[in-house]
């Protein structure tokens, strides 16, 4: 088997769906894997004319497809290349849109993906929880399952208006930042976040606020981890230490 191995970049992706259209049974990752023993490791270096080959050729046939593709590549799924690789196949080979087409294995992977990015991107426009910097600006700490957080600084730029912020993917080391007019990406290690003295008090009687209506004797657990799953719990206030 040929596998291309890319730097997990959008441009990385369509250069090697590029070089590797033409090998049959072909696999596309950015992740490490187990290799067998008959397969050969092609390491793909973003090509902006290849790539632009690529997405040229899919917007003729579907005007939305790249935007499929790039919600797919968001994905923390060590698949997501290769499910994104079969569906471009499907379209090319079709030579028209083929989202409808439910009954391929292609178009229901990339629907599976692109659900799963887009509902956690809906799930955290309501767990993310910001905390007030002894500067005055918000801090939202996540570590999603997926690379979502530029796409939610548009929602959250929205919301709070004038009000600097900054969404940090801890796990990805990146961030999203917005001095109260226009927001960015950028790279980010590790933060060291100094809180407001009105923000430890808050977070204190949030605490016993919840803690206060919470009955011990009508435990809701299953239902809260239905409503609130647990990955999410260590950045709410409400829920840290909690399991």
């Amino acid at each position: 088997m040929k596998i291309f191995l890319t730097d997990g970049t959008a441009a990385g992706f369509y250069t090697a769906v590029f070089d590797a259209y033409g090998h049959e049974g072909s696999m596309i990752t950015s992740c490490d894997m187990q290799l067998g023993l008959d397969s050969e490791i092609t390491e793909v270096t973003a090509d902006e004319n290849k790539a632009k080959r690529v997405t040229d050729k899919l917007c003729k046939i579907d005007g939305y497809a790249t935007g499929d593709v790039d919600l797919a590549l968001r994905s923390g799924d060590c698949t997501k290349e290769q499910t994104a690789f079969e569906y471009i196949k499907l379209i090319v080979r079709s030579g028209r849109p083929v989202r409808r087409m439910l009954s391929q294995p292609a178009v229901i992977e990339m629907n599976g993906l692109t659900g799963r990015v887009a509902g956690e991107l809906h799930k955290m426009k309501g767990f993310l929880r910001f905390m007030e910097t002894a500067d005055g600006a918000l801090y939202a700490p996540c570590s999603p399952d997926n690379d979502i957080i530029d796409l939610l600084a548009p929602h959250f730029k929205a919301r709070l208006g004038a009000q600097p912020f900054v969404i940090h993917d801890v796990k990805r080391k990146k961030a999203v930042l917005c001095d109260g007019n226009e927001w960015f990406a950028a790279d980010a290690g590790e933060a060291e976040v100094y809180l407001s003295e009105y923000e430890l008090a808050f977070e204190n009687l949030w605490r016993k606020y919840y803690a206060s209506v919470n009955v011990d004797e009508r435990p809701h657990e299953k239902q809260m981890r239905g409503y609130m799953p647990v990955r999410y719990w260590k950045f709410m206030p409400e829920k840290k230490g909690g399991a």
